[in-house]
């Protein structure tokens, strides 16, 4: 497929068919995300890739189960109706999205820094690094014919995860990422691209 093909195909997805990935394309989809540029050249990630109905129910078991429609327009601030739709459809599906998938993937980074509370913009750079990476990941799932979602994790959901898996209290999760096969009728909301005459700029702004 075509790069400029997969960035135009790449979107959430968050309803599956029920088949599975075979484990030497979750390689080559996780390989990309090794592709990735880094702020310290050592791409210190890991990433736990969960297939296991079960494993992914402990893993899972943080992210809220019955939020509605409702409760989507109790947390938005959006006004502008077309963002607004594509939260009420998004919000009510953060655990099925995930439970539903082929497989969840956690990317983990080392907390080298406390990304919260960051003393300048540079310390941001490993989070910043496991994004970027994020996104290879995402593209190459979409060039492979999969579809991916992501969570990022609020409350107990993290440390929930990490008692599921064991993985080190040293390490974080930028999100959780759900992957698979699109649904035939799997729906893609529809999003609000910017005026690139309005917001791309020469020389000065």
């Amino acid at each position: 497929m075509d790069f400029y093909d997969v960035i135009k195909q790449r979107s959430s997805v968050r309803e599956f068919t029920d088949e599975p990935i075979p484990e030497e394309t979750l390689r080559r989809i996780i390989g990309a995300a090794y592709q990735a540029p880094a702020n310290d050249h050592f791409r210190d990630w890991h990433f736990i890739v969960v297939t296991d109905k079960a494993m992914k129910r402990a893993v899972l078991e943080g992210v809220p189960k019955n939020l509605t429609e409702r409760d989507a327009d109790n947390m938005t601030f959006l006004s502008d109706p077309v963002q607004k739709e594509s939260f009420r459809f998004a919000v009510p599906k953060q655990y099925s999205m995930l439970m539903n998938a082929a497989a969840v993937i956690i990317p983990l980074m080392k907390k080298k820094v406390d990304v919260l509370h960051p003393a300048d913009l540079s310390h941001l750079n490993c989070f910043a690094s496991v994004w970027c990476s994020i996104e290879n990941l995402w593209l190459a799932a979409t060039a492979e014919g999969y579809g991916c979602n992501l969570r990022i994790p609020r409350g107990n959901e993290e440390e929930t995860a990490r008692q599921a898996t064991g993985f080190p209290g040293e390490y974080m999760i930028p999100c959780f990422i759900g992957i698979g096969r699109p649904a035939p009728d799997a729906v893609r909301t529809k999003q609000l691209l910017p005026d690139m005459e309005q917001q791309l700029h020469w020389q000065k702004f």
